[in-house]
């Protein structure tokens, strides 16, 4: 089993926490269960009692009797024997109706370090707003990154750009490497989206109209990296016949990030150094949901490699946003600790054409962050104080 250290070291300050919920969220089948369960086995090795362990996860019919916030607090403290410290560990919480009110019941009695994970983010950002504001940590956990796989699958160097492009095409979802032959991977992404369409965007977000949503979605897949128009996409349903509002557009939308399917960036305005909330554009949290939700037969690499550096970004730990400058835009403006890096991403720097368009991108921008030009290429093109990085240097660097 590949142990996700990048997340446990995150997490592992917060093991005898009580006061504070420790929320695990992100895509389904991204690998948070996986990490509960690790967790757990960190706390078992301290020779923590086996009953004062507990974990529920409510994707099984045997805890389907928890259906309310007092089911939870009423089960939970049925198991309690004694004063010691108890750890609690809920799989999949937010099928709980009102589940922040047990957890909070929980908490407050200071006697439980409380683990939860979810599939939703309006589960984290929302409904816990009010009774656990302030009261809880959360680590959104993504799709494995290439250096993960790597482990994973213990590809050698020489096999970097054939396992690059095995992800260009399948994505990085953990359980997928289990299966060896193409139709049992296209059956597994295919079951994973279904299974986010029904539990996550009809269930509990309530959108019925799953025809639209998917052709939304195909949508945004398809102009991935170009920037959003709702009248695009407006025009675009009209065309095949399913009108919209455009209230429902941006519900939908917004269900699409809600659910981590895909993510939404925002424009960062290099000159005034501000957040723009308009022009956005959007990226896929796992590339193996164009396998299944577009019609193209053919992969778009260039594509398909910044979508991979943007998701690596984020697995490092950066907030990330399209750079607008005064003669265009930089694909990515990553900050971390109050500091930027610049970064464009190129297939390859193929031609002195391509060269200097991407090297070009950077005039105008004058201060001292640093800037890079992500490739597959080899070669060293660096120029002008521009870094020029090689694909899996940068993403086989946990410090970039």
């Amino acid at each position: 089993m590949l142990i996700r250290e990048k997340y446990l070291s995150l997490i592992r300050d917060f093991y005898e926490e009580t006061s504070l919920i420790k929320i695990i969220y992100g895509l389904r089948r991204s690998g948070k269960s996986v990490i509960l369960t690790q967790i757990m086995d960190e706390i078992k090795r301290k020779d923590i009692k086996a009953d004062h362990i507990i974990y529920i996860n409510f994707e099984s019919l045997d805890y389907s009797f928890i259906k309310t916030a007092k089911d939870l607090n009423d089960y939970i403290k049925g198991l309690i024997k004694d004063e010691n410290k108890y750890y609690i560990f809920l799989d999949e919480i937010q099928k709980v109706h009102e589940f922040e009110k047990g957890i909070n019941s929980l908490r407050i009695t200071n006697q439980f370090s409380i683990f939860i994970t979810g599939s939703n983010s309006k589960m984290t950002f929302l409904e816990l707003s009010t009774d656990l504001s302030g009261r809880y940590v959360s680590f959104r956990v993504l799709p494995l990154t290439f250096k993960e796989i790597v482990e994973l699958t213990d590809t050698k160097k020489e096999d970097y750009k054939k396992l690059l492009f095995d992800i260009f095409e399948w994505g990085s979802l953990p359980q997928r490497f289990s299966f060896n032959n193409e139709r049992a991977k296209l059956n597994y992404i295919s079951d994973v989206y279904d299974s986010i369409l029904l539990k996550d965007v009809v269930e509990r977000l309530n959108i019925k109209d799953i025809t639209s949503f998917n052709k939304i979605l195909q949508y945004v897949l398809e102009t991935e990296g170009k920037e959003f128009s709702a009248n695009n996409i407006l025009n675009y349903l009209k065309n095949e016949h399913h009108e919209i509002a455009t209230d429902t557009l941006y519900n939908y939308l917004e269900a699409l990030c809600s659910t981590f399917i895909m993510n939404k960036v925002y424009r960062y305005d290099v000159q005034g150094k501000s957040i723009l909330k308009t022009l956005n554009k959007y990226y896929a949290s796992d590339l193996g949901v164009k396998k299944i939700k577009t019609n193209s037969k053919e992969i778009n690499y260039s594509m398909a490699l910044e979508n991979i550096v943007y998701n690596d970004l984020l697995a490092k730990g950066y907030e990330v946003y399209i750079g607008k400058t005064k003669k265009g835009e930089v694909d990515f403006v990553a900050t971390k600790d109050k500091e930027f890096k610049y970064i464009q991403v190129c297939y390859t720097l193929g031609s002195e054409e391509t060269i200097e368009r991407e090297f070009g991108a950077y005039d105008g921008i004058n201060d001292s962050y640093p800037k890079y030009i992500i490739s597959l290429d080899e070669e060293d093109y660096s120029r002008n104080g521009i870094n020029h990085v090689n694909i899996f240097d940068f993403l086989m660097n946990d410090t970039f």
